[in-house]
């Protein structure tokens, strides 16, 4: 049995703010094709499978239109990269893992292009352990694949893991597969919401958690694995 432990991390609106960058080049991408859709619906939508998001908000557009509309959204996205940057207490948050001696895993579906983006905004390779992209499944978040795969890339067992998220989509996919979840409200989704999807605490932002870190269940993976030591 595996006997690793890790933190695994979504990265758009946990880790770097970016949520309402993706709204806004989604109204774009809407708009383009003369698709009315308010930026409070699709801000609903931000963090499920971006597949899901355009068939939903679409009205299930024929497939030719939704392919568009993705490859607009993804257009008008990377258009703004330079306005992206790490969400408060971020590095720090990490930096306190890796003393930790906790692996810290990216387990974000975002396209391989746009997870480029967001490794060099957060400039923080150096402390994490594995990555997990869009190549890595048909079907994002609330579908626990990623989490599967993530927990299999750092050799973790979903009772040795925790992950951090900022939508009711991590949530769900977490209760899916079995890992504790912490929320994040750096997202723009309340605090009852997350709570209502399965997140067994919320705070603000990184920098929150970091304060309070000793009252979630990252501490008991902290404690588990200093007594194997």
């Amino acid at each position: 049995m595996a006997t690793q432990s890790a933190v695994l991390f979504d990265v758009d609106g946990t880790l770097v703010d970016s949520n309402y960058l993706h709204v806004h080049a989604w109204r774009r991408a809407f708009a383009a094709l003369a698709i009315e859709v308010e930026s409070w619906r699709i801000h609903r939508a931000i963090g499920m499978d971006g597949s899901a998001l355009v068939r939903l908000l679409s009205d299930d557009a024929p497939d030719d239109v939704r392919r568009e509309l993705k490859d607009l959204h993804s257009r008008y996205y990377l258009q703004t990269a330079e306005l992206l940057s790490p969400l408060p207490g971020a590095r720090r948050l990490l930096e306190r893992l890796a003393a930790l001696d906790l692996p810290v895993v990216l387990a974000t579906s975002a396209p391989e292009d746009e997870l480029a983006i967001l490794r060099k905004t957060l400039n923080c390779d150096d402390l994490i352990a594995a990555v997990t992209s869009s190549a890595d499944v048909d079907v994002a978040k609330p579908d626990p694949g990623i989490i599967g795969i993530a927990l299999d890339r750092i050799g973790a067992t979903a009772d040795q893991a925790v992950f951090v998220g900022d939508a009711v989509w991590d949530a769900k996919a977490c209760a899916r597969a079995g890992v504790p979840s912490i929320g994040v409200l750096s997202g723009g989704v309340s605090r009852t919401e997350l709570a209502t999807a399965g997140a067994v605490s919320v705070f603000d932002n990184a920098e929150d958690l970091l304060l309070h870190l000793d009252q979630t269940p990252i501490a008991a993976l902290a404690d588990r694995r200093a007594d194997r030591a």
